[in-house]
């Protein structure tokens, strides 16, 4: 496992964080990174960035007031992925009136 700080980067930092995992991080190794959050659309583009590159986003969270962490490990990610756009299906909620019996 390997840390590396990308929080020079500002908002710049996801080329770099494809760029460290292509060429530092071995098959089946994790890598920690820890960038700034500012108004927190990198946390999210961040995950997006690591899906479509076929790595797996094993924890993201807040470091402290203005730093985030995130860890990646390098295997594709088989977990089904739901859409913004899209709503899970609704579960159906049935009363059991025989409850009491």
């Amino acid at each position: 496992m390997k840390r590396f700080d990308l929080r020079p980067l500002k908002d710049n930092f996801y080329d770099r964080l494809l760029e460290l995992m292509d060429k530092e991080i071995a098959p089946n190794e994790n890598a920690i990174f820890l960038f700034e959050i500012g108004d927190f659309s990198p946390i999210q583009k961040v995950a997006d960035v690591v899906y479509e590159n076929d790595y797996t986003l094993m924890n993201s969270l807040k470091f402290n007031e203005v730093d985030w962490t995130v860890v990646v490990k390098k295997v594709k990610d088989d977990t089904p992925r739901v859409k913004a756009e899209e709503e899970p299906p609704a579960k159906a909620v049935v009363a059991d009136d025989d409850e009491d019996e």
